[in-house]
């Protein structure tokens, strides 16, 4: 009702500014036209300066300031928006607006970044200050990930253990938010690193996924600019042989540094298991990876 109210008032004080651009456009008269007029403003349709006429000045300049800010208002409250109603239900668009509305456990929720339709995700909402959104998490190897161009596309597993949330997805999270990735990796020791990243897209399956991706920072090195503004492939959409050759789906160029759908084992795997080589090199698969992503302005 607040900002119902500040609209109605925007369009008020508009008209009123309006009407005032228009009678100050008229000619202003002469001495002889106002000498019987000395207090007034109007008079036959003309409009001309009186003793209040700079009081009228600083009234409209002031009005067009309120209506300046109002305007910004009104932009902010559109871009911040945490949520709308849906059949007197709130929906979120990503996780970090699921985090700001309370609930603060991790967990599966359901979200709709684009306005095109709802689906369940993984909300990570301890790392690092939570509100992250999941899009792939291995780990014990239960799921098989060397799979084909549909699977990848509408995704697979299941929420509550390992999956991949799919390609289609994730584009309409990132095509909706600038959003930032973080890549946690665990070793089969125990020892943990993380991988961010200041921007992260995906490209419409038009564009084959393409890759985009910012600047690196973290404890596990770089692997994943090597792929950046590459297309996806899969077994079945594999030019290079990548995929089928190190039994995965990535953004392969010739052919990886990073292979985190790769095959899941407990020894050496000469860079066909879950690899980030800048990290554990290809000497052994690691044991977990989660890659999630996060509003930039969160």
């Amino acid at each position: 009702m607040k900002y119902l109210c500040e609209v109605l008032l925007f369009c008020f004080f508009a008209t009123v500014l309006s009407n005032s651009t228009k009678l100050s456009s008229k000619p202003a008269r002469t001495d002889n036209d106002t000498k019987d007029h000395p207090h007034c403003g109007v008079n036959n349709n003309y409009f001309y300066a009186g003793p209040n006429s700079k009081k009228i000045e600083n009234m409209f300049s002031d009005i067009q300031q309120q209506l300046t800010k109002l305007e910004q208002e009104v932009r902010n409250i559109k871009k911040n928006q945490t949520c709308v109603k849906q059949d007197g239900k709130a929906v979120y668009k990503n996780c970090a607006e699921v985090y700001k509305s309370g609930d603060k456990i991790s967990g599966v929720y359901k979200i709709d970044p684009d306005g095109s339709g709802e689906f369940e995700v993984f909300c990570d909402q301890t790392t690092a200050g939570g509100g992250w959104t999941v899009f792939q998490k291995r780990y014990g190897g239960a799921v098989d990930f060397f799979r084909g161009w549909n699977d990848y596309k509408q995704g697979f597993g299941n929420l509550n253990g390992e999956f991949w949330l799919g390609l289609d997805k994730m584009h309409r999270l990132t095509a909706s938010s600038s959003n930032k990735l973080r890549v946690d990796l665990e070793d089969l020791h125990g020892k943990t690193a993380f991988a961010e990243y200041s921007s992260f897209s995906v490209a419409s399956e038009r564009a084959k996924y393409l890759l985009s991706l910012g600047v690196y920072s973290g404890t596990a090195g770089d692997s994943l600019s090597y792929h950046r503004g590459l297309p996806f492939t899969t077994k079945d959409r594999d030019s290079r042989n990548c995929a089928s050759t190190y039994t995965g789906a990535w953004w392969y160029k010739n052919c990886h540094h990073s292979n985190l759908n790769g095959q899941y084992v407990n020894s050496k795997n000469d860079g066909k298991g879950m690899a980030w080589y800048s990290w554990k090199k290809n000497s052994k698969s690691l044991k977990r990876s989660e890659m999630k992503i996060r509003p930039k302005d969160f």
